[in-house]
């Protein structure tokens, strides 16, 4: 079902990031940074996959989402909905419900026996994709499954996501370039703001982690193993 309510963006922005604290899908740790697979380090750690295990926020969350993209790209702007390989697949798939679209999925690289194939499901030329996805840093990873879209003849132009980092200021510009807009829900901007209000972590913590939201490549080459 699509929703008829449409709460303003910063208020969607706040109970976002407060939903994510509530479920502890947010971790904080100065002392001992969390490493990504790129080997760079951080004091911010979001699990958004935890989504999934919680009914209530889940469906509020998909009704933003779903609200976001209509807002944002217009009502009738999509023929699919793809999901990109793995933690986007169940959100693609709610919103795609909610939209009453065709749901597909893109691997992160062909499986390597019977098709081949990266597209699964039913995508043809022409359709226009919006690719879901649990959250973006650099928005680098959405360009491959941008192509494998494109490659099939179909039009990809609009990417959503619950998460945006929101501190690597060539985001938007990665993808822009490559003819995609972002649309998301809340960025660390957003969680540390409300977990100021709430008072979740201490002083120290928050004031480190705005340290390094605030230029985050010199904290990672201050901060490296």
């Amino acid at each position: 079902m699509i929703p008829s309510t449409y709460p303003p963006k910063e208020e969607i922005a706040r109970l976002t990031a407060r939903m994510l604290l509530e479920i502890e899908a947010v971790h904080f740790n100065a002392e001992e940074p969390f490493t990504f697979a790129s080997g760079l380090r951080s004091p911010t750690y979001v699990d958004c996959r935890k989504l999934v295990s919680y009914p209530r926020i889940r469906a509020t969350l998909m009704d933003f989402l779903t609200i976001t993209i209509m807002r944002n790209a217009g009502f009738e702007a999509f023929d699919n909905v793809a999901g990109g390989e793995t933690a986007g697949i169940p959100f693609a798939a709610l919103v795609a419900e909610r939209l009453g679209l065709p749901m597909t999925y893109v691997r992160k690289k062909p499986k390597g026996y019977g098709r081949n194939a990266r597209i699964e499901g039913v995508m043809t030329e022409g359709q226009r994709v919006l690719l879901v996805e649990d959250l973006t840093t650099d928005g680098g990873s959405k360009l491959s499954f941008v192509d494998a879209i494109r490659e099939t003849g179909a039009n990809c132009a609009h990417t959503a996501v619950i998460f945006y980092y929101g501190i690597f200021p060539e985001t938007e510009k990665v993808l822009g370039d490559h003819g995609v807009a972002l649309h998301h829900l809340c960025t660390w901007w957003d969680v540390l703001a409300e977990t100021r209000a709430q008072g979740s972590f201490d002083v120290r913590t928050l004031d480190a982690v705005a340290e390094f939201l605030s230029d985050p490549r010199k904290w990672q080459a201050a901060n490296k193993k």
